[in-house]
């Protein structure tokens, strides 16, 4: 975990600065090291959560992102999972959570933390292999736990964002072949509802406040030329806290990085709020 920088207050305009919050699953931060750089070049995010970083924390590259301008806090495994919140350096980074204490799980997958008095929460959610595997029924445990965790959370925080991986395509809108995929992992129905327990706590799908084109996803497969022919899944998502929801301003995925050189098979996902002081 990297030290904080002192905290600086972001000034915003009577009509309201972009407060731009983002996730994307790297699948691999070594590689995908100088496309992350790229990205936040582009889109200068003041909050960028990782997914799938896939390092163990001794070889995280902290001083190659605090040179790109972000402090970042990490919590990483060797070859699987990993995840990490990155924020601009004016920024205080607070409260970091790495474990739940009701959920035993050795796998790098939760990462919280409290920023510019908004409580982020960065979620690779496990993927569940298949319906009705002992896989599955842990991922549904521990979407479980974790739910129970952000009911806790959301007692004491009302700017709130989850953000991540979910690996739950939360609507058949949200797939590009709804009769292939229907009830399979990641679209059956106990994960659509586990997704909507965490949502009817007073969250929205940011992506959804907003007029959107259809076929709009965040996931393409490798094979079978998935991103060429946009046969994907929209499985990376920001849910707002009901005050941020009234907030945000905007909510989109970026599919420019995933037609880099050697991309991830996700695309970053950002939302943005104004008047977040």
């Amino acid at each position: 975990m990297s030290e904080s920088s002192p905290s600086i207050s972001k000034e915003t305009s009577i009509y309201g600065d972009k407060f731009k919050i983002a996730s994307w699953n790297v699948n691999s931060l070594k590689v995908r090291l100088p496309h992350v750089e790229q990205w936040l070049k582009k889109a200068e995010p003041d909050i960028l959560v990782l997914q799938e970083t896939k390092t163990i924390d001794e070889n995280f590259p902290a001083e190659e992102i605090q040179n790109m301008g972000y402090q970042v806090v990490f919590s990483g495994q060797k070859t699987y999972n990993g995840v990490a919140i990155l924020c601009k350096d004016e920024y205080l980074i607070e409260d970091v959570v790495m474990d739940l204490p009701d959920l035993d799980d050795p796998q790098r997958r939760i990462l919280a933390a409290t920023i510019n008095g908004i409580r982020i929460l960065d979620l690779y959610v496990v993927n569940g292999s298949e319906v009705g595997s002992e896989k599955f029924e842990y991922k549904l445990h521990w979407l479980e736990k974790v739910t129970n965790w952000i009911e806790e959370q959301s007692k004491q925080y009302k700017k709130f964002v989850i953000l991540g991986d979910f690996n739950i395509a939360p609507k058949d809108r949200d797939v590009h072949n709804p009769k292939s995929w229907h009830e399979k992992i990641l679209c059956s129905t106990p994960e659509r509802n586990a997704l909507q327990k965490i949502i009817d706590l007073g969250f929205a799908d940011s992506f959804r406040l907003f007029e959107q084109e259809d076929e709009t996803y965040s996931w393409w497969d490798y094979r079978s030329g998935g991103f060429d022919k946009n046969m994907g899944l929209r499985i990376d998502l920001v849910l707002s806290s009901k005050l941020l929801a009234e907030q945000c301003t905007a909510s989109y995925v970026d599919p420019e990085p995933r037609g880099w050189e050697r991309p991830s098979d996700h695309a970053p996902v950002v939302s943005e709020y104004r008047n977040l002081q």
